[in-house]
């Protein structure tokens, strides 16, 4: 404790020294989370970066995320603590690839989650949140062919809203993708009173049994504004902390204890003290990837 005690002294005097503002996606761990100035999801993070006077932005989460502020920050520093917090479904597709899924698909709509890089962006005509994508999907004309990557379980789940037919990408998040009906049959047993609040990247099976649906920050805003006392959490745990800060009169149950992202949580007090001394890692995104990347991230934009 003494420890997290110092270093987040540290990180605050380096901080005001480095006009530096420090993002926490919610699935960071509790001491990473103390520090920063912004807590939430990782596009509505970028945005509150951009319109801050920051010189130094330091994106506690992992690598898309980071490449997301630097589109909307050009003129920022954009630092990630861990190189090595990477996204295993991001990775799931590359430029390569969905560019040669378009040529066999021509004419139809790519719409990509914010969970991917920039060059993936950048080949695609509109970005979603797991917040707007059933607006999003909505917005394509009905004529018009979707393809929606990289995960799909979102797309099924939006899919399923909309009545859109779409053709999905082969990914999934790791950690949502553990999810089975029994854990939510077990958790639901052991707290019957409890309101199932579900992230649209799990599985159907675990939609179907679901109170809500939401992304981690209708998940937060959900449970703010329930009169309910009791929440099983469908999500990575992270954001049971979250939870738990804002709401402080009422229970949250994690649906599983192994919803652990292991790459979220490779970023910890010392990296981020390092990341503000040495302003590194830093991350970067060509400029020409960039401009096409902020256009399809414009577009979803301008329509939410």
């Amino acid at each position: 404790m003494e420890d997290i005690r110092r270093l987040s002294r540290e990180i605050e005097e380096l901080k005001h020294k480095r006009r530096a503002v420090i993002l926490s996606h919610v699935y960071q761990r509790p001491e990473v989370q103390d520090v920063a100035d912004f807590v939430g999801d990782s596009l509505e993070l970028s945005r509150k970066a951009a319109a801050t006077d920051a010189e130094v932005i330091v994106f506690c989460g992992v690598h898309f995320m980071a490449e997301s502020a630097a589109i909307l920050s050009p003129d920022k520093v954009v630092v990630l603590p861990s190189l090595e917090a990477l996204c295993p479904m991001a990775d799931m597709v590359d430029e390569v690839a969905l560019a040669a899924r378009k040529r066999e698909l021509p004419g139809a709509a790519v719409v990509a989650y914010v969970n991917t890089s920039a060059a993936v962006k950048a080949e695609s005509d509109i970005c979603c949140t797991s917040a707007n994508a059933v607006k999003i999907v909505a917005s394509v004309p009905p004529e018009q062919e979707i393809l929606f990557v990289p995960d799909r379980n979102l797309g099924q789940w939006v899919q399923r809203q909309t009545g859109r037919p779409m053709h999905f990408w082969e990914g999934h998040c790791n950690t949502h993708d553990k999810l089975r009906a029994e854990d939510i049959r077990t958790a639901k047993a052991e707290h019957p009173e409890a309101v199932v609040l579900a992230h649209p990247e799990c599985r159907p099976e675990v939609l179907d049994l679901a109170d809500r649906v939401a992304s981690t920050t209708g998940m937060l805003r959900l449970a703010r504004e329930s009169e309910e006392k009791e929440f099983i959490v469908a999500t990575e745990t992270g954001l049971l902390y979250t939870m738990r800060q804002a709401c402080r009169d009422k229970q949250f149950y994690a649906a599983a204890a192994r919803l652990v992202c292991p790459n979220m949580k490779r970023t910890t007090l010392p990296k981020v003290r390092d990341a503000l001394l040495t302003l590194g890692p830093r991350v970067e995104v060509e400029p020409r990837i960039r401009e096409k990347a902020l256009r399809s991230l414009t577009r979803m934009l301008e329509l939410s």
